[in-house]
This record gives structure tokens, sequence and C-alpha cells, in this order.
């Protein structure tokens, strides 16, 4: 069975930069923290449809630039549907001065470390999972 890493719009248009790039990168995250990628798709969408997702299944009624949802069924395979708010990236990278391609591979990291089985719920797992974020985007391939 063939395992893959998409890419999808919901209801926003957003071009994905050098996807062959980041899928590369991204299994290599995944690789590194010795396990297997499955199955993972990024939905690109607006902060609606997030605010509905955290209403709906976290009981939240905030808006959120992630929700990350792990489908793994195999021990070390990872799997997951991770929604992603494309309006609060480019908020973000407002705020934190960055450019958006930037922000969003930061933001996909994150989600691909809550697969990983990281939280960020308390000062100390925000610490770590910033520490992670910060450790491989370094690792990003540069042109």
């Amino acid at each position: 069975m063939n395992k893959a890493i998409h890419f999808f719009n919901n209801k926003v248009k957003y071009t994905v930069q050098d996807r062959a790039v980041l899928v590369h990168w991204i299994t290599g995250i995944i690789k590194d923290r010795s396990k297997i990628p499955g199955d993972i798709n990024f939905i690109i969408t607006n902060d609606k449809t997030l605010l509905e997702i955290n209403l709906k299944y976290l009981n939240t009624d905030t808006y959120t630039d992630i929700i990350t949802f792990t489908l793994s069924e195999e021990e070390g395979i990872i799997s997951g549907d991770v929604y992603i708010s494309i309006e609060r990236i480019k908020e973000n990278a407002k705020i934190y001065n960055v450019e958006l391609v930037e922000e969003f591979r930061r933001i996909v990291i994150h989600g691909v470390l809550h697969l990983l089985g990281y939280n960020d719920a308390s000062a100390s797992e925000k610490r770590q999972m910033t520490r992670l974020e910060n450790k491989y985007l370094l690792s990003y391939p540069r042109k």
C-alpha cells in the first residue's frame, strides 16, 4: 500500500510552494523521529472552518491556526489530517514579521510534531515544540 502526503485547498486558494521539497522535508523529519510516514493530509482552509471544527470536536470557541487529528492505526506509522487556517497563517506572518511561506512551513511542522505525539498544552511542552520547530525549519533545503 502506497502512503502519501497530500495538500488540499478547502474554501481557499493557496499554492503550496516547492511541494516536492516540502514533502521530502516532512518525510525526513518523521524518519528523524524514528517513525514511518503514512497517509497525511494537509487541508488548507479558512478561519470559519477551523472554528467550526474547534467547536464540534474540541468544544473550544476560539480561532486557531491548526487542528491535527491523528489517524495512525499501526504502531510507528504516522498518519493524520492536519487542518490549517491560511487566514491565521497570514496574520501570524505579519505579527512575527516573517514571510508567509516561512510561517506556513512552521505550522506544517507543528502539525507533524502533533502527529508524532508532541503536545503544546503546558509551557514546557510549548518550549519543546518551538525548539523542535526551529531545529527543523533550519533543516529546510534552501535553493
